[in-house]
């Protein structure tokens, strides 16, 4: 996914192609340059049958979600493309990375999307905090327009292509691809009704594609290795390689560029290092603060998005956070919960109204002051804000972390009740 495909650990200062003479000595825009070459049809069924999955969280087929936007003679002249660059999952903090150490490889990520979709302006919708990401994003811009990458008739040819980096001012919600583009237009950022979809009404009402960051950066090397390589380089059904990080109280926290299906247990134990010394684990989120908590006998299951999800959570961004046996899971679900009440865009009941109360549930609850009743009411708001019930999925995914907890450490809600305070303190 970098410039060097299945780079193990990317947190030193290897592997970085900031400028772009640096990214095209290791192969870079080879993937564009072979796009352009290529009808547009065809890198869109390309991508379809290499079996790329959205990086983002939700895991859905990127060739076909491309497949939906109106294309050919006949269709809607103005198109966009959009990256959704709003990194502001708790615990996930790969797409900043590949932003800060290789922006070349999203911009052709990018321009080969835009081509294969026929849109010739793109958005990059990047978190207003990564300052560095975004010098370096718009610096590569700019240098891919001077070489003749971007622009005008783009090497000699008739296709065109601008790219504009757009710092957000939102919050978690723009992470959610409607409220994200209401937010691009100047509007509050708050979801909208589906159908229909971006990719057909989506940005001014034109038909739209928003993918995350991790997703685009997978395209150049599928497109110039093949589409073969592409699917060996996973373990399992899901193909390609995917940024999977830990953070928590293990000995070597980071990111690394692993196979697809790899097993959880080699994330944790072989790359970040196993828990600290003296600790334990408890249970762990596989990808990000919006998932459900599995337990140890769970490590062996491998980072595969059904797989995870049989398991009873999401493999979501693919990146795990650690609960040790020293740490208050009642606490961790309050912390978590605390910022999904503050990010909610207000816009239906049960994400306005019932994180806050259930903020204030489990706040008494570690405090010492809870009551056995309050383990019912935790069960039935996390119901009533889960999917189907709320207009997008915020509210379902800071239920999960809350719900899971009640199911896997129940005790330790329950001994706080008990002894009046918190047992970790």
């Amino acid at each position: 996914m970098l410039t060097n495909p299945l780079t193990k650990n990317i947190r030193g200062p290897q592997n970085i192609a900031i400028d772009i003479g640096s990214y095209r000595e290791s192969g870079g825009y080879r993937g564009w340059r072979k796009t352009l070459d290529t009808a547009p049809d065809d890198i869109v069924k390309l991508v379809q049958e290499s079996g790329l999955r959205g990086r983002g969280g939700a895991g859905f087929n990127t060739g076909l979600k491309w497949s939906f936007v109106p294309r050919g003679e006949g269709s809607p002249p103005v198109k966009y493309l959009v990256c959704n660059a709003d990194e502001m999952e708790p615990g996930t903090f790969k797409d900043r990375l590949l932003m800060e150490r290789d922006p070349h490889l999203l911009i052709e990520g990018m321009a080969i999307a835009a081509y294969a979709i026929e849109a010739r302006t793109a958005y990059i919708f990047i978190r207003g905090e990564y300052h560095l990401a975004a010098a370096r994003l718009e610096r590569a811009i700019a240098e891919a327009r001077e070489a003749g990458l971007l622009g005008a008739n783009i090497q000699g040819g008739n296709y065109g292509l601008e790219i504009h980096l757009h710092r957000s001012a939102g919050n978690y919600i723009c992470g959610e691809e409607t409220a994200l583009l209401s937010a691009l237009e100047g509007r509050r950022a708050i979801p909208r009704a589906k159908p229909p979809f971006p990719q057909v009404s989506g940005l001014w009402g034109k038909p739209t594609v928003v993918n995350n960051v991790e997703t685009f950066c997978n395209i150049p090397h599928m497109i110039d290795l093949g589409v073969d390589w592409y699917k060996d380089l996973g373990r399992g059904e899901d193909a390609g390689s995917k940024l999977f990080g830990v953070s928590g109280k293990v000995k070597n926290p980071g990111t690394w560029e692993l196979p697809m299906g790899t097993p959880i247990r080699e994330i944790i134990e072989a790359h970040a290092g196993g828990m600290q010394d003296g600790l334990q684990l408890k249970g762990f989120l596989p990808g990000g603060g919006s998932t459900d908590f599995l337990g140890p006998e769970n490590l062996d299951l491998p980072m595969d998005y059904d797989v995870i999800g049989k398991a009873g959570s999401r493999m979501g961004t693919g990146t795990i956070i650690v609960l040790d046996d020293k740490t208050c899971p009642v606490g961790l679900a309050l912390n978590l919960t605390q910022f999904f009440a503050r990010e909610s865009c207000g816009w239906c009941t049960p994400c306005r109204d019932g994180l806050p109360w259930v903020v204030e549930i489990l706040q008494r609850i570690e405090n010492g002051d809870g009551v056995p009743e309050d383990l019912d009411l935790l069960r039935e708001q996390t119901a009533r804000m889960g999917p189907g019930n709320t207009f997008c999925a915020l509210a379902p995914g800071a239920a999960e972390p809350i719900q899971s907890a009640l199911k896997l450490f129940e005790q330790d809600f329950i001994d706080h009740i008990k002894k009046g305070c918190c047992p970790y303190t």
